[in-house]
């Protein structure tokens, strides 16, 4: 199989490029051209990098290790947890999302160490000077700008982010018409898309499309707190803290479709806490189009 692919790949036909010599093609892919010689250094060394990448795993592991055993899925079917009170089932939904999601920080932490490592994770070189090397080449996640994140519109940029730079190019930004601005239409197909990625469980496609709300939600929000002049100063404020409250409030809601999966126990944990994280999203996009946010003035926007 090894023999047959070099020899397709042999007779491959670009123009400007001869592949006949793979010990010495005069092609570069992209990859070479970042590590090629330049005067911004000598080639980069991975062995600052990957040990970083490594801390970094090791402490996700230690989270989720510590936090697991205090919060498993099981109490989510557990009769005990419908006599819960409102704010105690909210928390607990909050933590369980919280503490999920620092094993798939380990998994995508190991995996940009071994991406580092062997160089393919390197970008090119920082405009600093000196310049530095960069290695984001594999980089999943942000942590601190997920869990921090002021926004749900943010999120996409800071998990999974290969996956969601693929998806934003060829599904999402194909579906606006040039000229047009994007709706709900195009999150939510683009969602489904990565929903249908993700694997065929009724809680993947339920938190996906949840979180074409949540992020349809968060953008009046930042869309009303653009309108208010600079002048009012603690009023955006209040509009910045709201949306970072609005985020990880639906945020950690949404999660429980992608930790249960189940088409039953997603509901019933939405339905427990009376569909809080579905209702506010709604309720926002009835408001955004009642309520349109004005532009604030061209002598505003000028000092903003």
């Amino acid at each position: 199989m090894l023999l047959v692919f070099l020899r397709a790949f042999s007779t491959l036909k670009i123009p400007g490029c001869n592949f006949g010599d793979l010990s010495s093609y005069s092609c570069p892919p992209p990859l070479l051209k970042i590590w090629a010689h330049s005067d911004k250094g000598p080639s980069p060394s991975p062995y600052v990098a990957t040990p970083r990448a490594l801390v970094q795993a090791a402490f996700c592991m230690a989270m989720f290790l510590y936090l697991s055993p205090s919060r498993p899925l099981s109490w989510f079917t557990d009769p005990a947890y419908q006599e819960w009170g409102f704010w105690r089932k909210l928390s607990y939904q909050y933590m369980s999302g919280f503490t999920m999601r620092w094993k798939y920080y380990f998994i995508w932490s190991i995996s940009e160490a071994a991406m580092v490592i062997s160089g393919l994770g390197f970008s090119g070189w920082t405009e600093s000077s000196p310049p530095k090397p960069k290695w984001d080449r594999a980089k999943v996640v942000d942590i601190l700008g997920f869990e921090l994140a002021k926004s749900s519109v943010l999120l996409p940029l800071v998990l999974n982010i290969q996956v969601s730079t693929w998806l934003r190019h060829y599904v999402y930004e194909r579906l606006v018409k040039k000229g047009k601005k994007p709706r709900f239409f195009q999150l939510l197909a683009t969602q489904t898309v990565s929903a249908v990625w993700h694997g065929l469980y009724p809680g993947y496609i339920i938190l996906l499309v949840q979180s074409a709300l949540m992020i349809a939600g968060s953008r009046v929000i930042y869309q009303w707190e653009k309108a208010i002049p600079t002048n009012m100063a603690l009023v955006k404020k209040a509009f910045a803290v709201m949306n970072f409250a609005y985020t990880v409030l639906v945020l950690n809601y949404s999660c429980v479709g992608f930790m249960l999966l189940s088409k039953h126990e997603t509901p019933a944990s939405y339905g427990s806490v009376y569909y809080i994280g579905t209702m506010i999203p709604i309720a926002l996009i009835i408001l955004g189009y009642i309520i349109p946010a004005k532009p604030a003035s061209f002598k505003a926007r000028k000092e903003q």
